[in-house]
Order: structure tokens, then C-alpha cells, then sequence
């Protein structure tokens, strides 16, 4: 997946336990997982404000975008088309 999550990267730069996080932003420990371990098929807007103020950092500092080797990242407005 070329969305990569750094919850990870920033519990340990806050010395934070993952329980303390999702206490705090108010969803459960095993959704922490899924968020850290890349299974999220997506996020909302108030958990990601949520984990932003409990970890005082940006969206930025969690979520980044790595090109896929594979994928054409080409949007449907940059592709020729063809009559």
C-alpha cells in the first residue's frame, strides 16, 4: 500500500503506550493495530484529529505517500485519451 502509518514512529519518539493513545483519542487498542500495521482501508477525520492532539504533531508526521513500484500514480485527467 502506498499510504505508509508512522503511529508507530511517533509513540516512540512520545514514550506513549499504544493503550494510553487509544484511551485518549477514544477508540480501542486493536484499531491502534490496524491503523499501525497498514490494514486501514481508511480513517476519519476526527480520529486523525484525535491521534494529532494526543501526539501533538501534524497528519503530516503520521501518514505518507510511497510511489508503489508497480502502480501507474497517473490520475484519470493525466491519461490520453483515445477516441
Amino acid at each position: 500500500m502506498p499510504i505508509i502509518v508512522d503511529i508507530d514512529v511517533m509513540l516512540a519518539k512520545r514514550k506513549m503506550a499504544v493503550g494510553t493513545l487509544a484511551d485518549q483519542v477514544g477508540i480501542t487498542p486493536a484499531n491502534i493495530a490496524v491503523l499501525k500495521n497498514g490494514r486501514a482501508k481508511a480513517i476519519r477525520f476526527t480520529t486523525l484529529a484525535g491521534l494529532c492532539e494526543a501526539l501533538d504533531c501534524q497528519p503530516g508526521d503520521l501518514l505518507r505517500w510511497v510511489p508503489d513500484e508497480n502502480a501507474d500514480v497517473r490520475t484519470p485527467m493525466d491519461q490520453e485519451v483515445h477516441p
